[in-house]
């Protein structure tokens, strides 16, 4: 379904600045875009008709992604699902680069962030400790039939999610009563879906024999959830005797390293680290092509705070008036998806987004996102639900992007608060801790506990260190409690983490074993841990999304499809074209290019035999900004022509008057509405 003519030209004349062309011609936006995108289908940049197929054929065509081990898939040696991995063709690759540069730049170096490079092999123990080998899992259903393994929130809302498209088509076609659904029906099945993720596995198993939900390739009912973890594991050394993960996140080595990362920022906070690299998820059922895979490109930042600090952030003003649009939790467990529009300063004052410094990041990563190419109107902040909050955070944040498969999480930012630098020190005996001094000395008065060591060993013997665990792990209130027991009763009662060697999982203390006291001490230095806010970006989800957004094709012909990236995400900034094959245009050619590589100007030349406007369009196929031609008249006065992608306007002038101006628009320093004023147009070559 198009938008119809009048729409067109609305949007038209309201686009807004993207990619730096505040007057393009084909982008659509506005308010009224944004209701429009809510009640039709999903639609190209232009507002034209998307199809999936066509879109997905022109990135694997020209080589932005493809199957990995695709030419194995019909070989007799070849066995097992090796779906959900990709390898990423020269535009993927530089593309992928391209927003990790950027990325950098954003977060990186303007927030003055710590680079690490961690390794990938991860010990059992961390993952363990982090509560990733327990809690690290998904919900999976299986078909006994056929054999296969679906995901069972997946699976719901495929299956639901179908059913309202067929019934809105029979409703739309006039079809049949007995294939449309009821309006009771419709309600539960939205409500259902709004807050698909707030299920658990015996929660979505009961939804399925509910509502008699099957395999949709087949119809065939499948089994309970299990819990299936999602971290491959392997093993170190001939002896396997060390297992080890596939690190799932980015995140721990930056815990782990958090005593020299404080050490590197003079023992200070707030400060933050940040890592880019692989990491590695089992998926149940990878689907979606980019968007669910086994193996992905992160980008993660730590951001280190002092939780007395209520979580302020320095640079929170600079952005306090930025409206975004959220998703909250109590908007999805009605039922409902409408998106509230709100500055975040207004947000972290209602305490609808808990912090500054979690709202600052927002923002930032609202920034970003349309900076490298998504389009503002296709963004959400949605609000994690309380079941599907990860272990280690207490509010989470997804920056969402629409797509022609729905609304897909691209970047988490969860305040993970001391979570992992408390659990990992706790486990190795190491202080992840800042100290700072007080500026006054205070007194503070404390339980203590104190063991008569030369009695509790032939007490107790080989359970003596398990009795000695529990007691110094008892906090305050468990202290006075025991004070009280043992003053009162002589002896006291103690539970254990671990069991004593017959079983039992309490043990009675007696006062002579165990005493406990009211100590005073002076304190001249405040010890604390720090509380985590980690935004978190999977690269190739961003960069399918991105791509997505900015696809279009021209009026005149839907063969013609064009990526309109950023100029500074695109793969080749310029593409150097000379007007046919004679021999002249040459040297000009190389001149230009080796120009543009000083620099620093990714660029390429297409001096093939096909015609000009086919060699323009294959390269708006890839995204490339701009291109220049070389014709006879070069070579007669040294003036070229310089052609914009998306309006395919050209301007000429002399050899480094271009050149100027393409090194300002990679710059960022000059718009093409500006160049375009500047220079002369140029007219007398069909603007194709």
């Amino acid at each position: 379904m198009l938008a119809t003519p009048s729409e067109k030209e609305y949007f038209r004349k309201s686009y807004q600045q993207v990619n730096g062309a505040e007057n393009h011609p084909k982008i659509l936006t506005g308010e009224t875009r944004n209701n429009i995108i809510n009640t039709m289908p999903y639609a190209t940049l232009s507002r034209q008709a998307f199809s999936r197929a066509k879109f997905e054929s022109l990135l694997k065509r020209r080589f932005f992604y493809t199957e990995a081990f695709e030419i194995y898939r019909t070989a007799p040696s070849y066995k097992g699902d090796h779906r959900g991995l990709y390898d990423y063709g020269p535009p993927g690759c530089a593309l992928l680069a391209n927003i990790v540069n950027e990325w950098r730049r954003h977060f990186v170096i303007e927030e003055n962030m710590m680079e690490l490079d961690c390794t990938s092999i991860t010990p059992e123990a961390v993952l363990r400790t982090s509560g990733h080998v327990e809690k690290f899992a998904d919900w999976m259903c299986r078909d006994p039939v056929k054999g296969e393994f679906l995901r069972a929130d997946h699976l719901v809302e495929t299956v639901l999610g179908a059913r309202l498209t067929n019934n809105k088509t029979a409703l739309e076609s006039g079809g049949a009563k007995d294939k449309r659904l009821d309006e009771a029906t419709v309600q539960q099945y939205e409500e259902i879906l709004a807050k698909i993720d707030n299920y658990d596995g015996p929660e979505l198993g009961k939804l399925i024999k509910e509502h008699d939900i099957r395999n949709p390739n087949g119809n065939g009912k499948v089994e309970e959830p299990s819990a299936f973890n999602l971290m491959f594991k392997s093993t170190i050394g001939p002896s396997a005797a060390a297992p080890v993960f596939l690190r799932p996140e980015t995140a721990q080595g930056q815990f782990l390293n958090f005593r020299k990362l404080l050490d590197y920022s003079q023992g200070s906070l707030p400060f933050a680290s940040a890592c880019v690299g692989k990491a590695y998820r089992n998926e149940i059922s990878p689907r979606s092509g980019l968007l669910r895979v086994r193996e992905f490109l992160l980008a993660e930042i730590e951001h280190f705070v002092d939780p007395e600090s209520n979580k302020e952030h320095e640079r929170f003003h600079e952005v306090e008036d930025v409206e975004l649009p959220f998703l909250s939790k109590e908007t999805q467990l009605s039922g409902k998806t409408t998106i509230l529009k709100d500055s975040i300063g207004n947000a972290v004052r209602e305490k609808l987004v808990d912090n500054e410094t979690l709202g600052y990041f927002l923002v930032r990563i609202y920034l970003f996102l349309i900076k490298i190419g998504a389009d503002p109107q296709k963004i959400r902040f949605r609000q994690h639900l309380n079941n599907e909050m990860a272990h280690y955070a207490c509010d989470c944040w997804d920056a969402e992007l629409l797509t022609s498969y729905g609304w897909i999480e691209c970047v988490g930012c969860a305040d993970r608060s001391a979570y992992d630098l408390t659990v990992h020190s706790k486990e190795t005996g190491t202080a992840l801790t800042v100290k700072q001094p007080l500026k006054e000395p205070i007194k503070i008065v404390e339980w203590e506990a104190s063991l008569e060591k030369r009695l509790i060993g032939p007490r107790f013997k080989k359970d003596a260190r398990k009795i000695e665990a529990a007691i110094y792990d008892l906090d305050q209130p468990a202290l006075a409690e025991l004070a009280t027991q043992l003053n009162s009763k002589g002896t006291a009662s103690i539970s254990l983490k671990e069991p004593l060697s017959d079983g039992r999982n309490k043990v009675d203390i007696p006062s002579d074993v165990c005493t406990v006291k009211q100590v005073t001490r002076v304190e001249t230095m405040r010890e604390y841990t720090p509380n985590v806010i980690e935004p978190a970006f999977g690269i190739g989800r961003i960069l399918y999304c991105v791509l997505e957004h900015v696809y279009w094709y021209r009026e005149q012909d839907e063969a013609r499809e064009v990526l309109s990236l950023p100029i500074f995400t695109a793969a080749t900034k310029v593409l150097l074209v000379p007007l046919s094959s004679n021999a002249s245009f040459k040297p000009v050619i190389k001149s230009l290019a080796r120009q543009l590589r000083a620099l620093g100007i990714a660029n390429n030349e297409d001096t093939s035999s096909v015609s000009i406007g086919k060699r323009y369009a294959r390269n708006d196929e890839l995204g490339t900004p701009f291109a220049i031609t070389v014709d006879f008249d070069t070579v007669k006065d040294g003036s070229i022509t310089l052609r914009e992608r998306d309006s395919t306007a050209q301007v000429r002038a002399s050899h480094n008057d271009i050149i100027e101006a393409v090194k300002n628009l990679v710059a960022n320093s000059e718009s093409w509405q500006q160049v375009f004023q500047r220079l002369p147009e140029f007219t007398a070559q069909p603007q194709t």
